[in-house]
């Protein structure tokens, strides 16, 4: 929400300060220099990136516009973790099987939808529930292969951002090719009247002030701000991992739980005492 924010108040300054010192708008309004800035950078950004990309970067936009991880993600996050480990305790790890084989068929998962959604997530926590109940890694070789996990992960899905990013830079010099073209087209109706040569003229400027607009103030924003998105979001997986890594280590469920809690952002983490009355709650 904050990011469209960000972007009418953008807009409505410089629209503001442009009125104020006696401009048009009229005269902003150039279509062709829209078009010739906006399809470059397009298909610039499309040869820049090959298609799992763009498509994971117009997932990471349209997600940018919601809310993000809340307290309530990341309580039914360790509530369900508490489940499962409380199956393992009583049943052994055997008992996990089907709920890890099927995570979307598992009476415990399937009441959060919120996370099976994730497909990350489940994954996850998926593969590395069958390596603990296999016995055979230890929990130090695990948290290593977990990292690993998390930041071959991060890499792929900061590979969007980036491509956004060299887009942004790439707007002014598109801005300027613009300009010289609006240059070219004035240089021939350069014998008529005063009149239309200056708008022309005008018209050839516009396409520099867009692409520097939409650089330093839509584009290159949106780059630094999925990014930041990214970041932030990374702590419901690492939420996931040492709760993971507790239970590995053979802490009781409520214990590996709290492991999870403490590597939660501050902003977003729920008390001891709310997670421990939610895990009662889930006993009832």
């Amino acid at each position: 929400m904050l990011t469209i924010v960000g972007a009418i108040v953008v807009a409505a300054a410089i629209i503001a300060g442009y009125t104020w010192e006696g401009g048009k708008l009229l005269v902003l309004f150039q279509p062709a220099e829209f078009l010739i800035i906006g399809g470059a950078a397009i298909g610039s950004l499309i040869v820049a990136a090959p298609i799992n990309v763009l498509k994971d970067l117009i997932r990471q936009i349209m997600a940018s516009f919601g809310p993000g991880y809340s307290k309530k993600n990341y309580m039914e996050l360790m509530v369900m973790l508490y489940e499962i480990f409380n199956i393992a305790r009583r049943e052994g790890l055997v008992g996990l099987e089907t709920h890890i084989e099927k995570p979307h068929e598992s009476d415990v998962m399937g009441k959060y939808p919120a996370f099976l959604k994730n497909h990350h997530a489940v994954s996850f926590m998926a593969d590395t529930m069958r390596l603990i109940i296999t016995g055979s890694v230890q929990p130090h070789e695990l948290e290593s292969l977990l990292d690993q996990d998390l930041e071959t992960h991060h890499e792929e899905i900061d590979q969007g951002p980036a491509v956004l990013a060299v887009t942004a830079e790439s707007m002014p010099g598109l801005g300027i090719v613009a300009a010289v073209l609006g240059v070219v087209i004035t240089m021939g109706a350069i014998g008529g009247p005063p009149e239309i040569i200056g708008e022309k003229v005008g018209a050839a400027l516009v396409g520099t002030f867009l692409g520097v607009l939409c650089c330093y103030g839509f584009v290159g924003p949106l780059a630094s701000n999925l990014r930041s998105v990214n970041y932030t979001n990374s702590g419901y997986m690492k939420c996931l991992k040492q709760c993971l890594l507790a239970f590995c280590k053979g802490f009781p469920p409520s214990i590996a739980v709290e492991y999870g809690r403490r590597s939660i952002p501050n902003e977003t983490r729920p008390t001891f005492v709310e997670v421990e009355e939610a895990c009662k709650e889930s006993r009832k």
